[in-house]
């Protein structure tokens, strides 16, 4: 774990909130001369802190789609069907994101395609894959109510 302070927790919070910040804009806002900002940036980068840059965008604006949450649970829970699980759904790019998670059930996916025929073609592609699912519910999106950045300010060790 990397020991962040205080002007580290702002500028991740700049660049989450707004990406696109030019560097010297970025310094002016942490209070940082555009060198230390452009250094400190390098430093979070190399140790896996800033894990990349993307663009956030609107999916109704580029067309039709649904965004289905996944619960799955495994047949068995030995280390080689986590392993067989992941490789087969790190395949495909309509899953999104996937998390292990503990509880009642092993996965939480986040799936996106362009309709739900198109989910439930890519739900049996994993099932014919063998890749040792023993239930799977699914939970259509109908409306996005939040999707924001994490609250740097109290996850920090500062």
């Amino acid at each position: 774990m990397h020991r962040l302070d205080k002007i580290d927790i702002a500028l991740l919070a700049e660049l989450a909130r707004d990406g696109r910040l030019s560097k010297s804009a970025l310094a002016r806002r942490v209070g940082l001369g555009p060198t230390s900002c452009w250094e400190r940036m390098k430093r979070l980068e190399e140790a896996g802190v800033i894990t990349g840059y993307r663009a956030e965008f609107s999916l109704r604006a580029i067309g039709p789609s649904v965004t289905v949450f996944v619960m799955v649970e495994l047949d068995a829970h030995k280390a080689q069907n986590f392993d067989r699980f992941e490789r087969e759904i790190a395949r495909h790019d309509e899953i999104t994101g996937c998390w292990a998670i503990g509880g009642g059930y092993d996965y939480l996916m986040q799936v996106v395609t362009r309709d739900i025929d198109s989910y439930q073609a890519l739900i049996d592609t994993v099932l014919e894959q063998r890749a040792g699912v023993s239930r799977y519910f699914s939970y259509i999106v109908t409306k996005p109510v939040k999707d924001a950045p994490p609250p740097f300010d109290s996850l920090s060790q500062s």
